[in-house]
């Protein structure tokens, strides 16, 4: 009894072969359910709740640092043909820029310039939604543009250094003050190497920034006054609206009631009534 050899564990090709298959089986079910957790954070739920986290932030900044603190909003530039800066537009990445009010001496002189706070990166927002400002939709009865696009889509939320939001004219502009900067100029004082905010000229040529300053009316950046609301909209069903040549009327209609508004108080998030 004791030379007999011990019987042999393990399973065998077919008991290995039926657990592979259980394991495939079961992975392939979870993985609607995995595609669903992840796109919970880049839906517009997701997108909501960074948001927040930002205006919390920015509030705290207002009050900590007794300035004017805000987020802006905006595309980044993607295009590489400087005759036409909003090329790839509809599909560029929106980020949230961290913003603060600076001395008008230091901005070019004029007195309702903000800058991008420094070592603050942008934040990216969810790429299937686009936060879009209506108040700065001008041509409601026209067809969506890429002008008309990018005026929806860059915009400012600002607090005061008591922590209220409030209603300031906003001009982002490059931390150098420069309007519109050319880096290949001779002249040293017309560059700027502000890696957030610059001319479309520097980005496209020269790779300095991400987004073009408030400097270019023709494209839809300009002074404009901070924010109270917005509302996420679904990126397909924009791109739907954009290439089927929609107008704006019609696209908004069916958004009108996404609206959220910013809490003066709190700077929380609130559903339109």
């Amino acid at each position: 009894m004791y030379g007999r050899a011990g019987k042999t564990r393990g399973l065998t090709l077919i008991e290995t072969t039926l657990v592979v298959a259980t394991i495939a089986l079961l992975v392939g079910l979870a993985l609607p359910a995995v595609r669903t957790l992840v796109d919970s954070f880049q839906s517009q739920g997701g997108t909501r709740s960074v948001i927040q986290a930002v205006l919390n932030s920015a509030r705290t900044m207002a009050v900590s640092r007794q300035r004017y603190v805000g987020v802006r909003f905006q595309k980044s530039c993607v295009s590489d043909d400087l005759t036409d800066p909003l090329k790839g537009l509809l599909d560029a990445p929106q980020y949230v820029i961290f913003i603060t009010h600076d001395d008008y001496r230091n901005m070019g002189n004029i007195g309702n310039g903000f800058r991008a706070i420094e070592g603050l990166e942008p934040i990216k927002l969810p790429d299937t939604t686009t936060v879009l400002d209506l108040a700065r939709i001008t041509g409601s009865a026209n067809v969506i543009d890429p002008v008309e696009l990018n005026n929806a889509t860059a915009f400012s939320i600002v607090f005061s250094p008591s922590g209220k939001l409030i209603v300031h004219d906003v001009r982002a502009r490059n931390r150098d003050g420069v309007n519109q900067p050319d880096n290949a100029a001779t002249d040293t004082t017309k560059h700027s190497m502000d890696e957030v905010f610059n001319s479309d000229r520097n980005i496209i040529l020269h790779n300095r920034g991400l987004f073009i300053q408030d400097d270019y009316g023709n494209v839809g950046l300009s002074e404009e006054p901070s924010r109270t609301s917005f509302v996420i909209c679904d990126r397909n069903l924009l791109r739907r609206a954009y290439e089927n040549k929609m107008t704006w009327t019609s696209y908004l209609s069916g958004i009108n009631t996404q609206g959220l508004y910013v809490n003066s108080y709190t700077g929380d998030l609130m559903a339109a009534k």
